[in-house]
């Protein structure tokens, strides 16, 4: 789900070619699950290999992270960790909403409404740690790093992004903003032509950078406090949100009385959970300090196995691939190392 900060957060598009050079720390599952989304049949249903086992996720961490490294952009995917007991309620229910759209799609598509076949089958997409360890043989194949987080992706990743190791977080949610990414960028993993819903007509998704000290000045705010309103519009931890308040009007509460407790006392509510214990669960989140990655050669054959081989792509499409991501890097016989840094 991911906080709703719409109307209180400014972000500047960037065309996709034009992306500060530098490394990025990517939400890995937030990436996945837009290509799983997004790679369908005409059906809805998903890429699969002989076995019909998922490939969508295969395909477009394949392509997107060769189109990032062409713009100079260097992706290390940051991947969940366990379920932080806060969440479990909102993953409970995100499950039965993904139940009620795949039984959705398949009488959609049982009736010929394909459009509506496609939607549902995205709205019913599925992550899960096979993908998850599949995601990271690839990466590693082609010599892309990635980082496992004690817990949430998004914390570690914006844990990245403080330390100076990353120049943002890469994710649709702006949960980064609230676990103190500096930067966020979004629409990374699914900038390009999308065809709207329903309609015949496809508009340009473009990059957004989202910068935290910006937001922070413009609405003249803390960041304790931007993490009281995500409180009070809800998060991944408190979904519910206090009834009635939208991002608008938690912004007009916390300016008014300060902070979340006072707000609440103001309007006479009582909170369902501990504020302090949640506030802090932002502030100081659950990450490692105890984390490195450096960017490799790939294993042109063993990317070629992986995906040809194994789950059934095509060799002409992933040897273009390959050639394309051998030009990103840089054909001269120059240091991986000095390229990349660390």
């Amino acid at each position: 789900m991911g906080v709703d900060l719409d109307g209180i957060v400014s972000a500047k598009p960037i065309r996709f070619t034009e992306l500060p050079r530098g490394v990025v720390a990517v939400d890995a599952y937030n990436a996945l699950y837009q290509f799983l989304a997004v790679i369908r049949q005409p059906d809805g249903s998903p890429l699969t290999n002989a076995k019909g086992e998922v490939t969508s996720h295969l395909q477009g961490l394949f392509y997107r992270t060769i189109n990032l490294f062409e713009v100079g952009v260097k992706p290390v995917y940051v991947f969940d960790g366990e379920v932080h007991e806060l969440k479990r309620k909102e993953l409970r229910a995100r499950d039965e909403r993904r139940e009620k759209a795949a039984a959705q799609a398949v009488a959609a598509a049982s009736e010929g409404r394909l459009e509506e076949a496609r939607s549902k089958a995205a709205q019913a997409v599925r992550m899960n740690k096979p993908m998850a360890e599949q995601a990271k043989a690839l990466l590693g194949y082609m010599g892309v790093p990635w980082v496992q987080a004690p817990f949430e992706g998004e914390a570690q990743a914006a844990k990245i992004a403080r330390d100076g190791a990353a120049y943002a977080c890469g994710s649709q949610d702006y949960d980064s903003l609230l676990f103190g990414a500096p930067k966020l960028l979004r629409n990374l993993t699914i900038a390009g032509k999308r065809k709207l819903p329903y309609r015949n007509r496809y508009v340009d998704v473009e990059p957004e950078l989202v910068e935290l000290e910006l937001i922070l000045r413009e609405n003249n705010l803390t960041h304790a406090q931007l993490v009281d309103i995500g409180l009070l519009v809800g998060t991944d931890y408190n979904p519910d949100g206090f009834p009635g308040i939208g991002p608008k009007t938690a912004l007009k509460l916390i300016r008014e009385h300060g902070d979340l407790s006072s707000a609440l006392a103001a309007k006479g509510l009582t909170p369902g959970f501990d504020v302090e214990s949640l506030r802090n669960e932002f502030l100081n989140p659950r990450v490692s300090s105890n984390y490195s990655f450096r960017f490799g050669e790939p294993d042109e054959e063993a990317v070629k196995n992986y995906l040809c081989t194994e789950n059934n792509f095509s060799e002409e499409r992933v040897l273009q691939g390959l050639q394309r991501l051998r030009k990103a890097l840089g054909e001269k016989q120059q240091s991986l190392e000095k390229w990349f840094g660390s």
